[in-house]
């Protein structure tokens, strides 16, 4: 499997996880040692892969609702054989995301080792 498909994986696996709000899938994508960060209104905001997955685990999930998945990958670049970078758009509770997720192979798989991403609310 190539490169590039192991990733779109991961990229599903974590669509996937955001939209059902599922902590154990999303911490089968993130490395354990990842980065969660976003600056809103010139405040930074960086939580811990625990921090992170406390939050998703007490949201109301968009697939409960039905709401209609909108996601787009915009880019993904492979660096080399353990370095990627990927650009994706999507949208969850009434906002609209622009993730920018850096992954890394270690042990013969792909890991989000950072998360960095700028969301605007949505009409």
């Amino acid at each position: 499997m190539s490169a590039r498909h192991q990733i779109e994986t991961v990229l599903r696996d974590y669509l996937d996880g955001l939209y059902r709000c599922d902590t154990v899938l999303l911490a089968q994508v993130f490395h354990p040692d990842a980065l969660y960060a976003t600056a809103v209104g010139n405040e930074l905001g960086v939580l811990s892969m625990p921090e992170y997955f406390g939050v998703v685990a007490q949201r109301d999930p968009p697939a409960r609702a039905g709401a209609q998945r909108k996601e787009r990958i915009l880019s993904i670049d492979i660096a080399g054989p353990e370095t990627a970078m990927v650009k994706l758009e999507c949208r969850f509770f009434q906002k609209d995301y622009v993730d920018f997720l850096t992954l890394i192979r270690i042990d013969g798989r792909w890991q989000i080792i950072a998360k960095i991403f700028h969301y605007e609310t949505s009409a």
